[in-house]
């Protein structure tokens, strides 16, 4: 790494309902089998979070509870959306501990970026030995687990902390454009990618892209005939670029002031799964109006149907 690049993270708790859960009742993640389900709802309800352990027998995250192997014995945790907004709330704070408030973006209610270019030296450390820092600091203050992405530009690092440090045996991952390109040009499939989403991918595959070498090196023209303004993100991103920076985003103002949100599911839901999804973006939307202290006098909710229903 050069003195002239920048240097992000992006920074991910792991299952972070199922953390709290888990410290909550000073136990670890990683050694406990914990799910977050509203029993209520009989043994079909579905699971909002499962603990790092469970994963790593085989368990699925967002399964059903009659879908978990009756050997597995665990503990079944009620959702509590204000108990994790306050550990995030918490978490943010050890951040404006360390970095100016400028800097720090949160993306989610578990992920944040930060911009640590000019940290590097304040703090004498390298990329990886702050990343690990702020790790080791969540765990110790809050006993959450997380995992970190490592980029040159805020896409690099979001891609780093998806793809790259899942393969990491300390959870970090780092990318570079020349990285980037090296190790993730033929990663399979597309929809791994950042804003890549099923059915962006299904009109790319119909002109034989597959990977992002190939959209990469497809001729632009019928990309932005077929994407509009957005093959311009889709090419950039193909090369690993990304000409947002912190401040950019700090500075954006839009020019509606209604909050919206959307989601597209990566199959047909059944409706109490469609309704877990509708509780989350209603708690997302609350926390943005809050967050821009104004209220509002008018909810709208659109739904739309693959073409299989």
């Amino acid at each position: 790494m050069t003195a002239k690049e920048n240097t992000f993270f992006c920074i991910d708790m792991k299952t972070f309902y199922a953390s709290v859960e888990c410290a909550e009742r000073g136990l670890n993640p990683f050694e406990t089998n914990l799910v977050v389900a509203d029993l209520t709802r009989g043994t079909n309800a579905l699971c909002l979070a499962i603990s790092p352990k469970m994963k790593a027998q085989g368990i699925r995250n967002r399964c059903r509870l009659s879908e978990i192997p009756s050997s597995i014995k665990y503990i079944v945790a009620p959702p509590r959306m204000a108990l994790y907004q306050k550990y995030t709330a918490k978490i943010y704070g050890l951040y404006l501990k360390y970095f100016d408030h400028a800097d720090i973006h949160t993306y989610s209610v578990d992920e944040s970026f930060i911009d640590v270019t000019g940290y590097l030296n304040t703090y004498n450390k390298t990329p990886k030995e702050l990343a690990k820092f702020i790790m080791d600091l969540i765990m110790e203050k809050m006993w959450i687990p997380s995992t970190v992405g490592i980029g040159t530009n805020l896409y690099l690092a979001k891609i780093a902390l998806d793809i790259t440090a899942k393969h990491s045996k300390d959870h970090i991952g780092y990318l570079n454009e020349e990285l980037y390109r090296e190790t993730l040009w033929d990663h399979k499939p597309i929809t791994d990618f950042w804003q890549i989403a099923k059915g962006t991918a299904q009109r790319l595959e119909k002109r034989g892209i597959l990977t992002m070498r190939d959209l990469a090196h497809y001729p632009e023209e019928p990309l932005y005939k077929l994407f509009g303004i957005n093959a311009e993100l889709l090419i950039d991103h193909a090369w690993g670029r990304e000409s947002c920076r912190m401040c950019d985003i700090k500075n954006y103002k839009p020019k509606s002031k209604s909050v919206s949100f959307s989601q597209i599911l990566p199959r047909d839901y059944a409706y109490e799964e469609a309704k877990t999804v509708m509780i989350e973006m209603a708690y997302n939307g609350c926390r943005e109006l809050m967050k821009r202290k104004v209220i509002t006098r008018k909810v709208w909710v659109g739904i739309g149907y693959s073409r299989d229903r």
